[in-house]
């Protein structure tokens, strides 16, 4: 089982739930991301944030910059964190790359697989991709480009401190996400999919459409208000809709 302070928050997940949720952060983040998510999902499903080293309460140790190292360290957290409950996935940006392809490698290996997974932010065409030289830019462009986005509180940004803790943790989640490669991989679990109308790193308009050839069993896609930080606001309203589709692939026995 996982360690307090490791792999997942909370560390425990609630022994009163019929099934369990991963929930995977956008690049430089951790769990703090999904904070309020526990209060929102219904009591049935049992909620844990990833944090990925090198951030948070996992500063002290070394980030991943590699993406097969990673993936596969992420597949032995979740294998060895496992229960017989039925499990599932969502992810954010990097998180739903992560979530995506962590799904793809449990179902060719054959053993514990998700009966869902919920895709945020990102999809495998038509969207924005960074590159290594983008990971390496100096520190006040990339902070500049994050306020961008959004992707952190104000405060963050006038606090040196906390400067220093987020953008290596960026930087090292920036190369990761550099070296994806769509393949055209499908997996076989229901996926239903989530953006912000107005998401920056949404290249092309039909970016999200392409998640139905992705999976025999799509739940079609869900767009609110906002850019690629539409989940802050919106955490209401996805955790409803993606705890429905959840709780009826339970009840049918998936």
């Amino acid at each position: 089982m996982s360690k307090a302070g490791h792999w997942f928050h909370p560390v425990e997940p609630s022994s009163d739930a019929s099934v369990r949720l991963f929930m995977l952060p956008h690049a430089g983040s951790g769990a703090v991301i999904y904070r309020d998510w526990e209060s929102l999902l219904p009591a049935d499903i049992a909620p844990q944030a990833v944090t990925l080293p090198g951030r948070h309460n996992r500063r002290y140790e070394e980030s991943y910059e590699d993406w097969d190292p990673l993936l596969e360290a992420l597949y032995d957290a979740v294998l060895d964190d496992l229960d017989d409950r039925p499990f599932a996935f969502f992810g954010h940006c990097l998180g739903a790359q992560l979530a995506f392809r962590l799904t793809i490698k449990m179902e060719q290996e054959g053993g514990p697989k998700p009966i869902m997974i919920g895709m945020s932010g990102w999809s495998p065409e038509g969207f924005f991709q960074p590159t290594e030289e983008q990971s390496r830019m100096p520190d006040a462009e990339m902070v500049e480009w994050i306020k961008k986005l959004g992707s952190f509180p104000a405060e963050v940004y006038d606090n040196p401190q906390m400067l220093a803790l987020v953008v290596p943790a960026l930087r090292a989640d920036l190369r990761v996400a550099a070296q994806y490669v769509d393949d055209g991989a499908k997996v076989e679990c229901p996926l239903a999919s989530y953006g912000g109308r107005s998401d920056p790193l949404q290249e092309h308009p039909d970016a999200m459409s392409h998640w139905a050839e992705r999976t025999p069993g799509y739940l079609g896609h869900n767009e609110y208000a906002g850019g690629h930080f539409y989940i802050d606001s919106h955490a209401q309203a996805v955790t409803s809709h993606f705890a429905h589709r959840l709780q009826r692939l339970v009840a049918a026995g998936r």
